[in-house]
């Protein structure tokens, strides 16, 4: 498995990071972690998908992201002791690589790359998610959703026609930040158009092409 995250660090310290990996498997709906655990590692994903997910000030669930295999999650925990920030579920049967924070603090006193390469790694988060903030406050309800559907797509199978997407109007909604009843609403508009189809607990995209340019 090849992770872009790693690119940054040097091919010998890289090789000891994913020799001190552990492998870890879940069963799908299994819970990585809740959010508010104790946070001390890294994972990077080998298989299957994963959902990030929060609870909202007024108890509702929202998920942030769906991750798959060269995706990562965790990161935080390399900075320093603290909390999880999110809960992590598998949504399907899962592998990950789980690197402990000892092991990049040993590198670091070795390889000062792996110091840039962290301070990157929580750069491009900080991008993606003041992405995220712009496009709810910017951008309409029915784009967004078009684009997370355009985002899983090719999260399930690199955008090519027929491309089945095992995740419910709830789970849509709660990427695009919006309400069931709009995804309802944009899924049957997308049906109409002959773009997507959608059956219970699934949508498949018909039609990559018009998706993608729908989603612009």
């Amino acid at each position: 498995m090849d992770w872009p995250l790693l690119d940054g660090i040097p091919e010998e310290p890289r090789r000891r990071v994913l020799a001190a990996g552990r492998l870890r498997r879940f069963a799908r709906g299994e819970v990585i972690f809740h959010e508010a655990d104790p946070g001390d590692s890294l994972h990077l994903i080998a298989k299957g998908r994963v959902a990030i997910r929060v609870t909202t000030p007024v108890g509702e669930v929202a998920t942030l992201a769906v991750l798959g295999p060269g995706d990562f999650f965790g990161e935080l925990a390399l900075l320093g002791p603290g909390s999880r920030t999110a809960t992590v579920v598998a949504l399907e049967k899962a592998e990950t690589v789980s690197i402990h924070r000892d092991v990049f603090e040993t590198l670091k006193s070795e390889h000062p790359s792996v110091e840039t390469f962290l301070t990157g790694v929580l750069g491009a988060q900080v991008r993606r998610l003041s992405g995220q903030v712009l496009e709810a406050l910017f951008v309409p309800a029915d784009k967004r959703v078009l684009r997370r559907l355009w985002e899983l797509a090719k999260q399930y199978g690199d955008g090519v026609e027929g491309t089945l997407i095992p995740l419910t109007q709830e789970d849509l909604a709660s990427v695009a930040g919006t309400s069931r009843a709009t995804v309802n609403r944009v899924l049957g508009q997308a049906t109409d158009a002959g773009f997507v189809e959608v059956s219970r607990g699934k949508i498949t995209v018909v039609d990559p092409a018009m998706l993608e340019k729908r989603a612009r």
